[in-house]
């Protein structure tokens, strides 16, 4: 059982950056592909990022790439998704998920509570 908290969310003006951290508990963090995900007000949830379990592999949507970085340090069980150059389309509850040593993209079984990201413009 991953237990996911994230954070790191807020308010921000176009062309802005933030910061989200996923904080997982458990102590087999580095075994578990971690994935974003994000929800805008009336829409279905869509990916954004994952991060395989040992760093070395990443993947983005077209939306954010270029601007989104994905990373992670297993030995602080934390993932990171540093947003850069924000777009009120980027305004959504963001979430994070993991699943054990998958390659998946958008499959996954824990998920976070959310942490809003709102852009203004």
């Amino acid at each position: 059982q991953v237990q996911l908290v994230e954070s790191g969310g807020g308010l921000v003006q176009a062309g802005g950056s933030l910061r989200l951290s996923c904080a997982a508990s458990g102590r087999t963090f580095n075994t578990y592909t971690m994935g974003w995900f994000r929800q805008a007000p009336g829409k279905e949830r869509e990916f954004v990022s994952r991060i395989t379990w040992s760093g070395g592999s990443t993947y983005y949507a077209d939306s954010v790439k270029g601007r989104f970085t994905i990373s992670r340090d297993n030995a602080k069980n934390t993932v990171y998704l540093q947003m850069n150059s924000l777009k009120p389309e980027d305004t959504a509850v963001y979430y994070c998920a993991a699943r054990w040593r998958s390659l998946s993209i958008n499959e996954y079984d824990y998920w976070g509570q959310g942490t809003q990201v709102t852009v203004s413009s």
